[in-house]
């Protein structure tokens, strides 16, 4: 007799206490196996795969794609100790791992089940060349040159971008039906617009007077190419010229931190102009020197934590309920990297102790982990200060939202070249705008501006910095 155990949506660190349900991995019937994913959820943070701590055969799921859910609401129930009649797979025994912190597992690496789709009668556009329309209105591309079955793996398909699994799921586009251009079968976002607009061609010509799908690229090929930012989805159009679109999962969770700064932090802003040119050519020297590349960033935080060891006071924060400044011996960084899914701050640890070579290689993970969605909700949260480079976006100044409840942020403009005075004279000089906004709360403006301008002093002349390593 086999035994039915629920498993609720655990704990998911950091204070979560709910998750958005984004893609279910399992369906109901499916063979899963002791700490395998079951589903895919979006939390405040982060995106992440929640294991089953139990294997057997799933008997029920709670909730469809696009609820949230609390901690502790059921997800799956799973049959144990039963084996399924197809003899597509074993089920696990009646014991679980006991381990439902998402990320970790079992030593063993979890068993998958292969299953074999049936085959397919292909269509006149596919015998022709070109690709064949399923019921979804997806284009099934070819596997190693065959159009007919496929054999797939249950469990997630490789994808390069949560938000291209999304924009899948909102066409209905079965994923499992594509080959990824990308590497080992990785499928890009190109494949799935790809697949789209030949499903919309097929739909033209079958249907010429039916309304036709836009495609979402103008691309012609897949191509091996970086997501694109994607606007959120309207959920609700309330009335004409209206579109409401919900305030939840990151986007929510940073509206919430943003408000909360604004109401409880006493923030000023100042800023100076520094030359920035002889930082620039110390970088080039640095990296014409031979061995892995240096960036921009990573010198700049550099050189915010060596101002951060002068000025401690902004390396800290304010407990309101004790009404005490807490300050901090080690500098966790966070920096401001925009991401298809919103505005994230991922944190490096212990900048302080870091060269400019690891810090590069810390900035760079942890980069390409918000752009594919799969920061942790450790990775997010834990800063003690921030540096903001909002010049990427080609802008000069900023005065930026404090993110709470740190006590300053660092923000770093575009670096272009303009008139300056030079040695008395005039010339064109590599310049940028500092601006440093703070909690008026843990110092005065003396303070901040002895930061603001010993982060300006090393910008303009970098052996300032070697005087205090």
């Amino acid at each position: 007799m086999a035994q039915v155990l629920e498993f609720k949506l655990p704990d998911l660190g950091e204070g979560l206490t709910e998750a958005e349900i984004v893609r279910w991995l399992v369906e109901v019937g499916d063979v899963v196996a002791i700490d395998q994913p079951v589903v895919e959820v979006e939390t405040a943070k982060a995106m992440v795969e929640v294991p089953c701590p139990y294997g057997g055969v799933v008997t029920a799921r709670f909730g469809e794609e696009g609820t949230e859910l609390p901690v502790g609401a059921p997800l799956i129930t799973v049959a144990v100790g039963e084996r399924p009649a197809s003899g597509e797979g074993d089920a696990a025994g009646a014991e679980g791992s006991g381990n439902v912190l998402v990320g970790y597992g079992t030593s063993e690496a979890p068993a998958r089940r292969r299953r074999v789709r049936r085959e397919r009668p292909v269509s006149g556009a596919s015998a022709a060349g070109s690709p064949a329309v399923t019921g979804q209105g997806a284009a099934p591309a070819a596997v190693n040159g065959r159009a007919g079955a496929r054999e797939t793996e249950d469990g997630p398909v490789p994808v390069i971008s949560p938000l291209v699994r999304r924009l899948a799921r909102q066409n209905g586009l079965d994923l499992r039906e594509l080959t990824g251009s990308g590497p080992d079968g990785l499928i890009l976002r190109a494949d799935v617009e790809y697949a789209l607009r030949a499903a919309a061609r097929a739909g033209a010509a079958a249907q010429p007077h039916a309304p036709v799908p836009q495609a979402t690229s103008t691309a012609t090929a897949p191509q091996p190419t970086a997501p694109q930012p994607t606007a959120p989805q309207p959920t609700v159009t309330a009335a004409h010229g209206e579109i409401r679109t919900p305030l939840k999962g990151i986007r929510g969770a940073v509206a919430d931190k943003l408000a909360r700064s604004r109401r409880e932090i006493p923030d000023a802003t100042c800023w100076v102009d520094a030359d920035a040119t002889e930082l620039m050519r110390a970088r080039t020297a640095m990296n014409a020197a031979g061995g892995p590349k240096i960036s921009l960033l990573a010198l700049l935080a550099r050189i915010c934590t060596a101002a951060l060891a002068r000025f401690p006071e902004l390396n800290s924060t304010v407990d309101a309920e004790a009404r005490e400044v807490v300050r901090f011996d080690h500098v966790h960084l966070g920096f401001a990297a925009q991401t298809d899914r919103g505005l994230v701050v991922p944190v490096v640890r212990d900048a302080h102790a870091r060269d400019a070579e690891s810090l590069t290689a810390e900035f760079a993970r942890l980069t390409e982990a918000g752009r594919t969605g799969t920061l942790t909700p450790a990775e997010l949260t834990g800063g003690t200060f921030t540096l903001n480079n909002y010049g990427v976006f080609g802008v000069d100044g900023s005065t930026p939202i404090i993110n709470h409840p740190e006590a300053a942020m660092l923000g770093v403009g575009r670096i272009i070249p303009k008139p300056w005075v030079h040695e008395g004279e005039l010339a064109v000089r590599q310049v940028v705008q500092l601006s440093l906004t703070f909690d008026h709360r843990v110092c005065d403006g003396g303070t901040a501006g002895g930061f603001l301008r010993y982060v300006a002093d090393c910008v303009e002349q970098p052996a300032v910095l070697l005087r205090t390593l």
